[in-house]
């Protein structure tokens, strides 16, 4: 969302329609490589009208769809940043309501209960992601070839 904001503020209002909707084509492919193909087809197409957008948009490429290296069923919790606003509102009103801190200290150890907390919460009673799914990107990421042997890392999932 952040990233369209900015993008579209490079485009002249007449324009945002068009581009909001040829940029949502590139999230909707699916896989990161027929993504990169839409991105790279359409800052083609806007190179020459468009030419800040078409930088921003090969610019921003890799992470734009760093999401899509992961398995699919993350992909809409992993592209969005709702989880992490919701966060630093709730930081922003635990810290109002004590109003002002005496030391750093004690603003740092509201702040760690704070995390600590969520933690708890998303560990015990969310379900974010499955285990399952989690599982597979352990599994992906954890064997390390040495010579003809492979070795697994195991990484406990709560």
């Amino acid at each position: 969302m952040h990233f369209l904001r900015n993008l579209l503020s490079l485009v002249p209002k007449d324009g945002q329609g068009m581009v909001l909707a040829a940029v949502r084509l590139i999230f909707q492919q699916p896989d990161k490589l027929r993504a990169k193909e839409e991105l790279r087809a359409l800052a083609d197409r806007l190179q020459e009208r468009l030419p800040r957008v078409t930088a921003l948009l090969l610019e921003a490429e890799e992470e734009i769809l760093a999401h899509m290296d992961f398995p699919t069923e993350h992909w809409k919790q992993i592209s969005s940043t709702n989880p992490l606003e919701r966060l630093n509102k709730e930081i922003n009103r635990r810290t109002r309501v004590v109003g002002i801190f005496p030391d750093e200290k004690s603003l740092i150890r509201l702040i760690g209960a704070v995390l600590a907390e969520q933690n708890d919460e998303w560990a015990v009673s969310r379900r974010y992601m499955s285990r399952h799914s989690l599982a597979r990107i352990y599994q992906a990421a954890a064997p390390e070839i040495e010579g003809d042997v492979t070795h697994a890392v195991a990484i406990p999932i709560h």
